[in-house]
């Protein structure tokens, strides 16, 4: 009676991964198509962001179906615990401080991207991978892989969290969705510009949430929801907040819109 139930198990965590994959790439197709025409900032970033959600979600389709190996591993372990969230902030900070800074930002996060690349590609991973369980860093690697993936992870989401959280509370009060003049967006629909940044936010903290479930569902469970929500929910928040904005040319830079 064990097998079956344990294919079962494999065959919906497969379905999540795929499901994953598959709004990854068309939220990212989404933003590279707005990116290609209007050639902001933000909408590249986010693009980037979607295409490293969909190789890790691929990795883990692929290491759900056929089983967990080194490579599975390692691939899921950059794309989906560090180098991800990043290029999402990168984003946000585009849309809330402007075109400098927003540049400055990108030119350090392409320096950390092709570290944590190196990093995790070339450390030696210990003991042996369970081709069907979720492999953990803290059982497999040394300490720098372990906190790349926290700084990737943490910091990231709370400039997203934060940044829409705080951007939502300014329109709703009447102000300005931006911190300075340098990104400045003409609201055109209030509402419709809160509710997407507070499904931002949201899907920003569901996409940090997946060890909080791992105790009840299985960390292979957790990730596979925690992901596919995430991505949904994000995905939704953008073409909410999408439409809620159009641009206005700074004095200082041109001023990225959603």
């Amino acid at each position: 009676m064990s097998a079956p139930v344990a294919l079962a198990g494999v065959t919906f965590n497969t379905a999540l991964a795929a499901a994953s994959t598959i709004v990854a790439v068309a939220f990212g197709l989404s933003t590279l198509d707005r990116w290609l025409r209007r050639r902001r900032p933000h909408e590249l970033a986010w693009t980037i962001a979607m295409a490293l959600f969909a190789v890790a979600s691929l990795a883990l389709w692929w290491a759900e179906g056929r089983g967990w190996t080194n490579g599975s591993f390692r691939i899921f372990f950059t794309f989906g615990a560090i180098v991800n969230v990043p290029w999402l902030g990168l984003g946000t900070v585009y849309l809330l401080v402007g075109q400098r800074a927003g540049n400055a930002t990108m030119r350090g996060l392409l320096l950390f991207t092709g570290f944590a690349i190196g990093v995790v590609l070339t450390t030696p991973i210990r003991g042996q991978i369970d081709p069907t369980t979720l492999p953990t860093g803290s059982d497999h690697f040394n300490a720098l892989p372990r906190i790349l993936a926290a700084v990737g992870s943490s910091v990231p989401a709370l400039i997203i969290f934060g940044g829409a959280a705080w951007s939502a509370w300014r329109v709703l009060r009447g102000g300005t969705p931006a911190l300075t003049s340098a990104a400045t967006r003409q609201v055109k629909s209030t509402r419709k510009l809160a509710v997407g940044n507070i499904l931002i936010a949201a899907g920003a903290a569901i996409l940090s949430a997946s060890g909080t479930f791992s105790g009840r569902l299985g960390a292979d469970r957790s990730f596979a929801i925690t992901l596919l929500v995430g991505i949904v929910v994000l995905f939704a928040g953008f073409l909410v907040a999408s439409n809620a904005t159009h641009s206005t040319i700074s004095v200082r830079s041109a001023a990225p819109s959603r």
